[in-house]
């Protein structure tokens, strides 16, 4: 019909966000012949994330257009040394030119198989230390009591458990415990599964939630769909799993998209940039906010946290930080210790 032919044809979600990238490529064709299809079938194969092979194609595409369309293989050191010098020259940052050398790492050593040692030992740019933003109680209150809908369950979970935005758009029916009051978050940054807990405050509220997308994908079977996208193969291996309540996105996306692999209509979660409109309207409303974004929620999740006396080791697991040290950057952040005075208080001046 119109709204799904829409569906297929719009640009509302990101690559991450709308391919089911492990099951793109047919087993007849186990290495596909265009590079940039070469680069994304090599990510798959060591099941790296999504998100991942939308960068090392983004950057194997940038250098192959920077060197006019030449191939990779007739390109070395000089090719890639000017291509990374030029980035350098436009400041980009840190953090984007360190993931452009690791995607010319990538491409060279597991897509054409042509390791460089040099290409291993170039140097990375440092990464700025910078102090995340962190709002007061009363701040988040603030921008929360601005939102509406669905868009503000979503970031009073973020703020109630720490989640990550992508983490909070994926969470299934089934994720969650409501005897053991938790949330299962499966798949996390580095494909690590973890449990949060579940604020209390929101139970009725979420059940209302799931009452309502129970209601909508009942009406969805009914007319013959009800499908939701499943991770990695299990759409294959399981195939009535994909139509079961459990598996349905809590916060599910209006419109279905189609699944060229399975042949059929999958109705997948709500787009990232729906809730981060939303927060930065919120937010601009609220006098004298240092500049936030929907991920500050996370950073608020921490820090008050850590000020109400939480060890750092409870809040580095409820993150899913690897490292402790990453969640120590929430030791430096908030309000300072009253007893500190500044040593020009003390001069008589």
């Amino acid at each position: 019909n119109g709204v799904e032919a829409l569906a297929t044809g719009g640009n509302s979600y990101r690559f991450a966000e709308e391919r089911t990238l492990w099951g793109q490529f047919p087993k007849s064709e186990p290495r596909p012949a265009r590079l940039l299809d070469q680069v994304e079938w090599a990510v798959r194969a060591r099941h790296y994330s999504p998100r991942t092979a939308e960068s090392y194609v983004y950057w194997t595409k940038r250098f192959v257009l920077f060197h006019q369309k030449r191939h990779p293989r007739e390109m070395g050191r000089h090719e890639i040394e000017g291509f990374l010098n030029a980035l350098a020259e436009r400041r980009i940052s840190a953090s984007s030119h360190s993931q452009a050398l690791s995607a010319l790492v990538f491409l060279y050593e597991c897509v054409l198989e042509q390791p460089f040692e040099w290409l291993q030992q170039l140097a990375r740019p440092k990464r700025a230390q910078r102090l995340p933003t962190v709002l007061t109680a009363d701040q988040v209150r603030a921008v929360l009591l601005r939102m509406s809908g669905r868009e503000r369950m979503m970031a009073r979970l973020i703020y109630g458990t720490g989640m990550r935005i992508m983490e909070c758009l994926t969470l299934r029916v089934k994720d969650f415990q409501w005897a053991n009051g938790a949330i299962h978050i499966h798949a996390g940054k580095g494909a690590k599964d973890r449990m949060v807990p579940l604020p209390k405050s929101l139970v009725p509220d979420l059940r209302q939630l799931i009452v309502r997308v129970g209601q909508k994908h009942a009406s969805d079977q009914l007319s013959g769909y009800g499908f939701a996208p499943m991770p990695d193969a299990l759409g294959i291996k399981y195939p009535g799993a994909s139509r079961s309540l459990g598996w349905q996105f809590v916060f599910a996306s209006s419109l279905r998209r189609f699944n060229p692999q399975l042949n059929r209509w999958e109705r997948w979660h709500m787009a990232a940039s729906s809730l981060q409109r939303a927060f930065r309207v919120a937010a601009d409303g609220v006098p004298g906010l240092p500049h936030a974004s929907i991920h500050t929620l996370r950073h608020c999740f921490a820090t008050h946290l850590l000020q109400s006396g939480t060890d750092l080791r409870t809040i580095q697991s409820l993150l899913g930080h690897s490292n402790v040290e990453t969640t120590m950057i929430y030791t430096h952040v908030g309000k300072l210790d009253d007893s500190l005075t500044s040593p020009l208080d003390r001069l008589a001046l």
